[in-house]
């Protein structure tokens, strides 16, 4: 089995290839790059592997939470490649294919990037035998971290940026119930290849329009309304005092 799996979500760009087990990758932390990088290291990867697109047996992608931008471009290359290939394509969470980061024997493990604006996007993942496999403990949310909903016990591996953003706020809460920390992590191609392969023997594969991400965030098209709407007024605003300056009545100014 053959497939192409993309992660974006981050400020880190990875494309990876899964051949029959074996997986090859190109990762680099590339902020503002992704739409210049992650096709041609596609092209690259497959060439190099002397695989044609029309071998490929399905897309994977980091479907989010993350950076807006880089889940929609993610989302957006995936369906299309799947589309013009006629290939299903396999949406992976980014918080399981981060916690997929952590040290082979995590159990348990606590999946968290920062999602700005004081808050972290947070998952909770056991695994599943010695394997790959993993479980998710708890519906993936985004919040503050002295209020987001946290699973019980301690040992927990946490694993991303969300520990350290807002003054490390995330891993102070947690104390010792923290058996160890690695707040640099950020989702890989790679694992989401891994876990797309097992999805993909699952059947779990979902054909390009039903593919949807997760952007966790309800208001991120508000927000984005009320961006271009206090863009609008301003300029407005803008507007009427250059009438207001080069042509307009002042009464101050008017004799009677």
């Amino acid at each position: 089995m053959k497939l192409l799996a993309f992660e974006l979500s981050t400020e880190a760009c990875s494309v990876a290839l899964w051949r029959d087990g074996e997986v090859v990758e190109r990762f680099e932390i590339a902020p503002r790059r992704h739409a210049e990088l992650a096709l041609p290291w596609a092209e690259a990867l497959l060439a190099e592997a002397g695989v044609a697109r029309t071998q490929l047996d399905a897309i994977a992608v980091g479907r989010g939470p993350g950076a807006f931008t880089g889940v929609r471009l993610g989302v957006a290359i995936a369906q299309g490649i799947a589309l013009a290939l006629d290939v299903p394509v396999l949406p992976v969470s980014t918080l399981l294919a981060l916690a997929a980061r952590a040290p082979a024997s995590a159990q348990r493990v606590l999946a968290a990037l920062d999602a700005r604006m004081g808050e972290v996007y947070l998952g909770a993942f056991a695994r599943e035998g010695d394997g790959d496999a993993w479980r998710a403990l708890q519906v993936e949310a985004v919040g503050v971290p002295g209020a987001i909903a946290l699973p019980e016990g301690d040992g927990w591996s946490g694993v991303g940026t969300g520990f350290d953003a807002v003054d490390g706020a995330l891993r102070a809460r947690l104390g010792e119930r923290l058996a160890q920390v690695d707040a640099t992590a950020l989702p890989h191609a790679s694992d989401v290849a891994r876990i797309g392969a097992m999805m993909f023997a699952r059947g779990e594969a979902v054909a390009p329009e039903r593919l949807e991400p997760a952007y966790l965030r309800d208001n991120v098209a508000l927000t984005l309304a009320e961006q271009a709407s206090a863009s609008a007024k301003k300029a407005s605003t803008s507007d009427s005092e250059r009438v207001d300056g080069n042509g307009g009545s002042d009464s101050r100014n008017t004799r009677p």
